[in-house]
């Protein structure tokens, strides 16, 4: 049982904060029953190395079998819907004049459940781009305007025939341009950094909390169990986000 000092504690510094970033990672997403990384390795999968099917080698080197575990996934997803967790981090817009939501997942749960400015930092598993980015970084193609052989694999870009990929940050990658620095200016800038769900073991936006102490912003952490990054939190509250957020929000609200 969270005490109810710390949850208090959380919601007064976000009611009082006019710029809010919440940075959220894969637990968030796990309470609606999306898979991890090395989680959605079952079944047929089970056999094979994520770190050879999500990089840019594995692709070339296979591009249908890369192209199919991606199908799957999204697949998977679209049997999923946004939990508490994310309609809370949601319904944040309404008290807090600005609110961003930095993400480590992939599955546009965010989005959905009503998130309006979220920054992708690792890209979405429904968008796709060209492998060569020939017309730029990145190069998206809809590859429902497109027509080819399913069974072959991934289609070819429209622009310069190059393989159709996902437009995911693949081990070896950096993120999107202009991703990053957006993140660290926002969390300059921010009153609180919200942590949500993630270990803090993946670089370089495990350095965000630090980034926001620097600046003065306070750290709030919501984890079912202490990260690398609780540390750093002036208020870390253990639990499911899909438990610990709604009660921080009905508390923003609780003396209105």
């Amino acid at each position: 049982m969270i005490e109810i000092t710390r949850i208090q504690q959380a919601a007064e510094y976000l009611r009082a904060a006019q710029r809010v970033v919440v940075f959220t990672g894969a637990g968030v997403s796990r309470e609606s029953g999306v898979p991890t990384f090395r989680d959605a390795l079952t079944g047929l999968w089970a056999n094979y190395d994520p770190h050879k099917l999500a990089t840019v080698a594995g692709f070339r080197a296979n591009p249908k079998l890369v192209w199919d575990w991606y199908a799957e996934r999204q697949a998977q997803l679209r049997t999923v819907t946004p939990n508490a967790g994310h309609d809370a981090i949601a319904a944040l817009e309404k008290s807090i004049p600005s609110v961003t939501v930095m993400t480590q997942n992939i599955d546009g749960l965010h989005e959905r459940a009503g998130s309006t400015d979220v920054i992708a930092l690792h890209g979405d598993i429904t968008r796709y781009k060209c492998l060569a980015d020939c017309q730029g970084n990145p190069t998206e193609v809809v590859i429902e305007d497109l027509v080819w052989d399913r069974e072959q694999g991934p289609p070819a870009c429209p622009h310069c025939g190059a393989w159709v990929r996902p437009a995911v940050v693949w081990f070896g990658e950096m993120l999107p341009p202009g991703t990053f620095e957006r993140a660290v200016a926002l969390t300059e800038a921010a009153d609180v950094l919200l942590v949500v769900g993630t270990s803090g073991e993946v670089q370089p936006a495990a350095s965000l909390p630090s980034i926001a102490r620097q600046h003065g912003a306070k750290v709030i952490e919501v984890n079912p169990h202490p990260s690398a990054l609780s540390r750093r939190a002036h208020v870390f509250l253990q639990g499911p986000s899909g438990e610990v957020l709604p009660q921080i929000v009905a508390a923003m609200h609780a003396t209105e």
